[in-house]
């Protein structure tokens, strides 16, 4: 397997949360890192990785498009069987990382998806939804959605089928990063701890 795995929390204990990036930044930025650490102070095991195209970007210090979808989602697969196959894991990301964590969930029965900002459909084009294969997921499913994110707002994802194994839990004020301005009274830093304990919480619910 060429993806590195950067692992935070304690050995053992079941199941593994491997989370991807989005798609312009790595998986040490300092969301992923933020949302990880927490996860890892509550006792979860959390895994990260990167795309192809991430690793490359890290290595020769030039920025560089993400790979096509079957490279992508090949990686999510080499992870998944390197951790010991898909009942070994709860799945999900960033944004693109998310959202391709979604399509194989979709193929193969991890033990939960979690989503950070999914990516309902373009920014501005609202008829461009990537949502047709979340009605018929057979996994738990939560998606930590900002109720400012220009990818997916709540008026619109009411309008969307989603799997009933699927939850929405809502990040007040939140963006695409699931970031508050400073105007609604909350920082970055509270968000990030409402993320981990609602996390936290559909996490030890998969627990064996």
């Amino acid at each position: 397997m060429t993806e590195t795995l950067l692992f935070d929390g304690p050995d053992g204990g079941s199941p593994i949360l491997v989370l991807a990036h989005g798609a312009g930044a790595p998986m040490d930025s300092p969301f992923m890192t933020g949302v990880t650490e927490r996860l890892a102070a509550m006792g979860h095991r959390v895994a990260r990785f990167e795309f192809p195209y991430m690793a490359r970007r890290r290595a020769e210090g030039t920025r560089r498009p993400p790979d096509r979808q079957p490279i992508l989602l090949d990686s999510w697969r080499k992870v998944i069987g390197h951790l010991g196959g898909a009942e070994n894991v709860v799945i999900g990301g960033k944004s693109m990382g998310g959202r391709m964590a979604s399509l194989i969930a979709a193929e193969m029965p991890v033990r939960g998806l979690l989503c950070l900002g999914y990516p309902f459909h373009p920014p501005g084009k609202p008829a461009k939804t990537r949502t047709e294969h979340l009605a018929a997921l057979d996994v738990p499913g939560l998606i930590l959605q900002g109720t400012r994110d220009p990818f997916g707002r709540p008026d619109e994802i009411a309008a969307y089928r989603l799997s009933d194994r699927t939850t929405v839990h809502w990040i007040e004020d939140g963006d695409h990063d699931l970031k508050p301005r400073k105007s609604s009274g909350r920082d970055h830093a509270a968000a990030l701890d409402e993320i981990a304990e609602v996390a936290s919480g559909f996490l030890r619910s998969l627990a064996l």
